[in-house]
């Protein structure tokens, strides 16, 4: 019936690849050819990813990019040069550039500002061919990192961090999970809560240090609330904690953390800017 949720099937997780219009694979491979002869750092993320470390195969319209925010400029005028449309999306985190009805997204962070790609996420990529490409792909830690804050409720991620967990097979470095999660460490531990529920037997692929010192965190964190804590919905999802926003007249702390990460995207274009003029 019209407008029924459960009238369209969903899709199911599964390793087998499905088929691929030639024009999505002729635009992937010439985004990635293209990136890696103008030798402007990247890793690829998403689908792609996800099918390295777990084995899933995930059928997509889009290839998903990280980058950092100065090296997203400069992909953007490469793939430009090439003849493809591009737009900055959303300049807290988001570029896009396409072909036909297919595109490419340049992501340099979380859309909430909080989390955003450093030059140590390219580095520690790891090595991988995708359309016959030689590029990298982003290592566990930061891809799990990348989908903690998708938990909106028409997209949760949830399910993609429990499948790389239970696939890295305990070969996951939990202290650099913790460095770039940093003080958002409570969505890590509800993202590992839901991997224990899910893996039973593999809770040891969470070292029982990791478990007891976000635990140990958690329970202090419980018994000594800080009465000016602030109302941090609208960081999960903008939409479905509105009103806590617009009607209960809770602080705004999404509007906060973009307009600061906007500031310093352009404290940073100027002093690069100011550096280039003076080597000039």
């Amino acid at each position: 019936m019209p407008g029924d949720l459960h009238s369209e099937e969903l899709p199911k997780t599964s390793s087998r690849p499905s088929e691929e219009p030639e024009v999505r694979v002729e635009l992937f491979h010439d985004v990635l050819q293209l990136l890696e002869n103008s030798r402007i750092p990247y890793a690829v993320s998403g689908a792609f990813s996800l099918r390295q470390h777990t084995g899933i195969c995930r059928y997509t319209k889009d290839l998903d990019l990280f980058l950092t925010a100065e090296k997203s400029a400069a992909a953007l005028c490469c793939l430009r040069a090439a003849g493809m449309e591009c737009e900055v999306t959303d300049p807290v985190w988001l570029s896009k550039a396409w072909r036909d009805e297919y595109f490419v997204d340049l992501i340099t962070g979380m859309s909430n500002g909080l989390i955003t790609v450093q030059d140590s996420w390219i580095q520690r990529a790891r090595p991988a061919v995708i359309y016959e490409v030689e590029t990298r792909v982003l290592a566990p830690e930061e891809l799990v990192a990348s989908k903690i804050f998708v938990a909106k409720r028409e997209r949760f991620d949830g399910a993609d961090i429990a499948h790389v967990i239970y696939g890295t097979y305990g070969d996951f470095d939990w202290e650099r999970e913790l460095e770039i999660v940093g003080p958002h460490w409570e969505m890590l531990l509800w993202a590992l809560m839901l991997f224990r529920y899910v893996y039973p037997a593999q809770s040891h692929y969470v070292p029982s240090e990791i478990w007891c010192e976000l635990l140990t965190r958690f329970t202090r964190e419980v018994k000594n609330p800080n009465p000016e804590g602030l109302f941090r919905g609208s960081l999960i999802d903008e939409n479905m904690f509105a009103i806590d926003v617009d009607e209960w007249e809770l602080p705004n702390l999404l509007e906060e953390t973009r307009r600061m990460r906007l500031e310093w995207i352009g404290r940073d274009r100027a002093t690069r800017a100011k550096a280039r003029r003076k080597s000039a």
